[in-house]
C-alpha cells in the first residue's frame, strides 16, 4: 500500500511505482516539469521519442524514471544490458549516474558508467556483469567494441541524451557505430536543447521509427529568469581587472568563469588566485581524479567561483551557479546559450555577464541579433574604461566599417640584379672562349 507523502505526490499519476515514488520524494522533486509531464507517459507507450528541451529543463529525470519503471514491469530481467544511455562528457555522465542511483534507491537495478579516464578493465567487467542500465560516453564505448560488439544484443531502449552536443562535438560516426550494434527491436529516446540542429534531424532520422515529438523550446527560447548584463573593456588588463572585481564584489553562491582556449583558463586561474581568489579550475586536459577534486571543492564550497573551458558548458549540474561570467565571447549562439544554462535553472535567478573589448563587438552584437534581444550595459564605475562602443553602427548592430576594405593587389617588385664593375666595363664586349667547348 502505498504512503499518503506517495498518493500525494504528483508524480505518482504519471504511472510509476511507488519505490520511484519514495525514492522522487527523498530526492525532492515535487512536480513534474512539462518536459517529464508529457515525455515519461510518451515512454512508457514504447514510442520512439524526438525531445527538445532546454537545460536545467528536467529532462535526465524525464528519461530515467520511465526507463527504470519499464525495467520494474519486465522484471525479473534476463539477459544482458537493457538500457544504454550516451552522453557527450564525462561530467554528464557522472551527474546522470548519480541521479540514477538516487532514483533507483528502492529497485534492485545495477548501473554501470563507461567514460574516458577510469580503469578500463574495471569497465569491462561492468558490461559483461550483467549491469541493467549503462551510462557512456561515446568514444570510451567504442574503445570496448574493439574487443566485443555483443554488449547491446538485448537492449530494450536507447537514449541519446544531449544529441546535439554530441554531433558538435564530433560524435556522430561514433554514436551511429554504436547504434547499429544495438538490438534492432529496441526502443529510442533523442533529446536535443534544438530541433533547429540539421543534423540532429538526421540523426533522428537513421536511428528513430515512427517518433513522436516533443518540442517545448526552440534553441533561442527561455532563459527569462537569467539576467544577461554586458561591460565593455578597453583591452585584455582591463578584463582582467573586472574580471578580478566582479569575483571579490559581486554578490553570488557559485560563480562560472568561461574562458575560450585551456591556456587563457590556466591565465585567468592563476591571476584571480594571485588576488586572493577562492577559484578552480577545470579544462579538458586535466585527468579525471583532479577533475573529481576539483568539481568536489566547488560542490562544497571549499572554491565558489570556477574557470573553465566549454567542457563544462554542457553536462555540468551544480546547484548555487547564480552567476556566469564570459570572460570570452563565445564563438557563436549555439555555445554562449549552452554556457548561460548552467545559472538560472529551473525558478532559480541568474546573471550572466559578459566581458566585451572592441575585437569582440560583432561577434557580441551577432549573438544578440541570434538571440532576438539586447544585453544589458553596466558599467562599473571604479574600472569604467574609455571604450564606448563604435561610433557608428550598421542596422545589423555590428560597427560600421569594421571590415577591412579590399586594397588593390600590388605589383610584383622587380627584383633588381647587381651587375659587377668588371661586368659593366664589359658590355657590348664579345667574351672570348674559355674552352673548345665553348668555341664550339
Amino acid at each position: 500500500m502505498q504512503s499518503l507523502a506517495s498518493i500525494k505526490n504528483p508524480f505518482s499519476r504519471l504511472g510509476l511505482d511507488k519505490s520511484l515514488i519514495t525514492a522522487i520524494n527523498e530526492v525532492g522533486f515535487q512536480i513534474p516539469t512539462p518536459v517529464q509531464k508529457q515525455g515519461i507517459p510518451a515512454v512508457l507507450e514504447g514510442k520512439d521519442l524526438l525531445v527538445s528541451a532546454e537545460t536545467g529543463s528536467g529532462k535526465t529525470a524525464a528519461f530515467l524514471l520511465p526507463a527504470l519503471q519499464q525495467l520494474i514491469a519486465s522484471s525479473p530481467i534476463t539477459g544482458g544490458i537493457a538500457v544504454l544511455i550516451l552522453c557527450p562528457t564525462r561530467e554528464l555522465a557522472q551527474q546522470i549516474y548519480e541521479q540514477c542511483r538516487l532514483l533507483s534507491k528502492y529497485t534492485t537495478f545495477k548501473t554501470g558508467l563507461i567514460t574516458g579516464g577510469s580503469d578500463f578493465k574495471r569497465q569491462q567487467f561492468s558490461l559483461i556483469n550483467e549491469n541493467n542500465i549503462i551510462i557512456a560516453t561515446p568514444g570510451r564505448l567504442l574503445e570496448h567494441f574493439e574487443l566485443n560488439t555483443d554488449y547491446f544484443q538485448d537492449l530494450n531502449l536507447l537514449i541519446l541524451d544531449e544529441a546535439d552536443r554530441m554531433l558538435d562535438m564530433g560524435f556522430s560516426d561514433a554514436v551511429l557505430e554504436i547504434a547499429r550494434h544495438c538490438n534492432r527491436d529496441r526502443q529510442t529516446l533523442l533529446f536535443s536543447a534544438t530541433l533547429n540542429h540539421s543534423g540532429v534531424i538526421r540523426m533522428a532520422e537513421k536511428v528513430l521509427n515512427n517518433q513522436a515529438v516533443i518540442a517545448l523550446n526552440t534553441l533561442q527560447d527561455g532563459h527569462g529568469n537569467i539576467t544577461q548584463q554586458l561591460v565593455l573593456a578597453d583591452d585584455h588588463d582591463h578584463k582582467l581587472k573586472l574580471l578580478a572585481w566582479l569575483l571579490l564584489n559581486e554578490n553570488f553562491d557559485k560563480a562560472l568563469v568561461f574562458a575560450n582556449t585551456r591556456l587563457r583558463a590556466i591565465e585567468l586561474y592563476e591571476t584571480m588566485r594571485a588576488s586572493g581568489i577562492r577559484v578552480g579550475l577545470l579544462h579538458g586536459e586535466m585527468d579525471q581524479k583532479d577533475r573529481n577534486r576539483v568539481m568536489a571543492l566547488y560542490r562544497d564550497g571549499v572554491v565558489n567561483s570556477l574557470i573553465a573551458t566549454d567542457l563544462a558548458a554542457r553536462g555540468l549540474d551544480i546547484k548555487g551557479i547564480n552567476l556566469v561570467i564570459n570572460f570570452d565571447m563565445p564563438r557563436n549562439g549555439i555555445s554562449y546559450i549552452h554556457r548561460i544554462g548552467r545559472t538560472g535553472r529551473a525558478d532559480d535567478q541568474g546573471i550572466t555577464i559578459a566581458l566585451v573589448k572592441h575585437t569582440e563587438w560583432n561577434l557580441m552584437s551577432g549573438i544578440e541579433r541570434f538571440l532576438n534581444q539586447k544585453f544589458i550595459r553596466r558599467t562599473i564605475k571604479e574600472l569604467e574604461g574609455s571604450f564606448k562602443g563604435p561610433k557608428k553602427v550598421k542596422g545589423s548592430g555590428k560597427a560600421a566599417g569594421s571590415k577591412d576594405k579590399k586594397e588593390p593587389p600590388k605589383k610584383a617588385a622587380v627584383k633588381k640584379v647587381k651587375v659587377r664593375e668588371r661586368d659593366k666595363k664589359n658590355v657590348g664586349k664579345r667574351r672570348a672562349p674559355r674552352t673548345k667547348q665553348d668555341a664550339e
